[in-house]
């Protein structure tokens, strides 16, 4: 054995190795340092002079939140009353300036609210509902005997006008208490259980020509909520159309199948498929799926998405890329 042998050992150690041992990625997605560089510059649409809306905002600084001056109280006793007043003095006055300069801005992410709401307004679903006071309870509240009941339509027969109609008949059954102790505990009792949520007033749709509208139409209607002419809007792309068949000991049984995708060009996308021996039915049943499972996408500035993806199922390639305006 060689004296050199230990020695060359120890500079094989010593010596870094080149190669580095890449990660496996935990995506289905080209790694960034794999990727081609992009074809197109990244350009936003206020570059270009496309946003109209607010295309400049000013960052407000805590030197610019003042009190109110009375003008601006003024203003404000015209919409909210004196206590509301005061509810908004004091919670800004528990807030420090700098945070409202930096978290009190409108938000203009994709992940945004819709609209703006300056709390004035109580709905009875998403804000705390309107309940009736406590004084409304009555804890010696019964109800009237037959003697009682007996008495208030011998009282109404005696002022009953000549000719009685339906109408007076109705007042009397709607007007006429049915316990005997403080009105507004019958009328208007105080209850911990929350409102009944409003349901959809859907009426039976007619079609342009006066016709009705087909039942898996109509069910449809009811799962998403949208009406006859929102869903004759979205557009409806079919993605693959072919004939399958179901071997059975009868024979063999021929159906097509139809897969398509639906949106409203707006942030709402969905895939749904459908299997019918008619191929309308199976389109109809592929469109349907498509609308019931339209999901919101987030959209980059309301016109593209925010990256390139790409994505793999079995031997089927999927690779959706992100265009710059005008495109």
């Amino acid at each position: 054995m060689s004296t050199s042998q230990p020695i060359r050992y120890l500079f094989a150690i010593a010596r870094p190795s080149h190669r580095i041992a890449v990660r496996r990625p935990f995506t289905t997605s080209t790694c960034l340092h794999a990727r081609p560089p992009p074809k197109h510059k990244s350009i936003k649409a206020s570059d270009l002079g496309l946003v109209t809306e607010n295309e400049t905002k000013q960052r407000v600084s805590a030197k610019d939140l003042r009190p109110y001056s009375e003008e601006e109280k003024s203003a404000l006793s015209k919409r909210y009353t004196p206590e509301q007043i005061t509810a908004i003095e004091a919670g800004e006055a528990a807030i420090d300036p700098q945070d409202l300069a930096e978290q009190g801005a409108v938000r203009e992410d994709a992940m945004r609210l819709t609209y703006l709401d300056d709390f004035s307004y109580i709905h009875p679903v998403v804000d705390k509902p309107i309940r009736a006071p406590e004084e409304n309870y009555d804890p010696n509240l019964r109800f009237k005997t037959e003697d009682e009941l007996a008495d208030d339509l011998t009282e109404w027969v005696k002022n009953m006008p000549d000719d009685p109609e339906r109408l007076d008949w109705m007042k009397f059954m709607d007007n006429t208490r049915l316990t005997v102790g403080k009105e507004e505990a019958e009328r208007n009792p105080p209850s911990s259980l929350s409102p009944e949520i409003p349901k959809l007033d859907i009426l039976k749709p007619k079609g342009s020509q006066g016709e009705e509208i087909e039942p898996s139409l109509q069910r449809l209607m009811r799962q998403t909520g949208f009406d006859a002419r929102e869903i004759a809007r979205f557009r409806v792309k079919n993605l693959v159309v072919h004939r399958v068949v179901n071997q059975t000991r009868l024979g063999k049984i021929d159906s097509m199948y139809y897969l398509a995708v639906a949106g409203n060009g707006k942030g709402l996308l969905g895939i749904g498929e459908g299997k019918s021996a008619e191929a309308g039915e199976a389109r109809v049943q592929a469109r349907n799926s498509a609308i019931r499972n339209m999901q919101p996408i987030p959209m980059y500035e309301g016109r593209t998405i925010f990256g390139d993806v790409k994505g793999k199922v079995s031997a089927s390639e999927v690779e959706l890329m992100t265009r710059p305006p005008g495109v």
